[in-house]
């Protein structure tokens, strides 16, 4: 959702530059960007105003989305805040940590939020000074150990781990994720000393509808050489699906408004190893999986699951 402005800018500055009069708008825009080009990774420049925009309350009361804490977060540490599933948009992530929209500086109080994301969006123009001010960062391992290392106490980056993958299985009732062989995340708690934190965005899955059609068809074959381009060039996976059109009973592309609720679980103590092994880095990983099926299991009949629904982790 942040990078969808990013059209904006990757059009304008080349129209500006080369087709009017008004191209040392361009000129100024690109020098910026060469001159604050290392500020993403150095813990960027957030904006409190930008983060308790209005916009971003009604944005949250139309699903509606919901912050849940199990357990506090000492401002003495530095945490990981890992979440699952991605869905199409991540739309929990975004307004739960993005924004003040459902109160993380309230509920969490001292500890500032950082999302990751993926690092081009840095290279645009503009851009790069929106989701900046909104706490957004690259999901890089120099980025991220910068805001472990650097900035002292009470800093947690969320990160989503499944990542963009992840998003070709959102279907609604789903709730599968990739995490096996994503280790990144624990490997570097153990690097930077912050404790790990499990959360889980109930609803997230439930809010497009992915079409995926039968294989041997034209259609299917222009849905894989789309998702094929698009993870080669941007890094993301091409998914078809659709919500609902303006109003309740029509079909587009605006979400369906169902409840969204991330639940953040306890922290989980991670030692400081400046080298971790491969032993050392799967047992914690190990650890971080129980705590993620403990908190899923004992949320999800409250937040819309079946008892008998069980978290599939590939």
């Amino acid at each position: 959702m942040m990078w969808l402005p990013g059209a904006i800018p990757v059009f304008l500055i080349p129209y500006f530059l080369v087709f009017t009069k008004f191209w040392i708008l361009s000129v100024l825009a690109l020098a910026w960007l060469a001159y604050d080009w290392n500020t993403h990774s150095q813990g960027g420049r957030r904006s409190a105003w930008v983060r308790n925009w209005t916009l971003w309350k009604y944005f949250q009361n139309y699903f509606p989305i919901k912050l849940v804490k199990t357990h506090d977060l000492s401002p003495k540490h530095n945490y990981i805040i890992a979440n699952h599933p991605h869905g199409i948009v991540s739309y929990g992530v975004f307004i739960n940590f993005a924004t003040e929209a459902t109160g993380f500086a309230r509920i969490f109080p001292a500890i500032t939020p950082s999302v990751g994301t993926l690092e081009w969006i840095f290279w645009i123009p503009i851009v790069r000074d929106y989701v900046m001010s909104m706490g957004v960062c690259p999901v890089s391992g120099l980025a991220l150990k910068y805001l472990l290392t650097q900035k002292g106490s009470g800093n947690a980056v969320v990160i989503v781990t499944g990542g963009a993958a992840e998003a070709l299985l959102c279907r609604p009732g789903a709730s599968t994720i990739y995490l096996k062989e994503r280790k990144g995340f624990v490997k570097l708690a153990l690097k930077t000393g912050a404790y790990l934190v499990p959360s889980y965005s109930f609803g997230e899955n439930e809010v497009h509808n992915q079409e995926t059609f039968p294989e041997g068809t034209w259609i299917r074959f222009f849905q894989k050489t789309f998702q094929a381009t698009f993870k080669k060039i941007l890094g993301l996976n091409f998914c078809t699906f659709h919500g609902r059109g303006l109003t309740r009973e029509s079909w587009g592309f605006l979400p369906f408004n169902r409840p969204i609720t991330t639940v953040v679980g306890e922290p989980l103590p991670i030692p400081k190893i400046n080298r971790p092994d491969k032993k050392t880095v799967d047992k914690y990983h190990a650890l971080y999986i129980g705590a993620l099926r403990k908190l899923f299991d004992q949320h999800k009949v409250q937040y819309g699951l079946l008892e008998t629904q069980e978290l599939t982790i590939i």
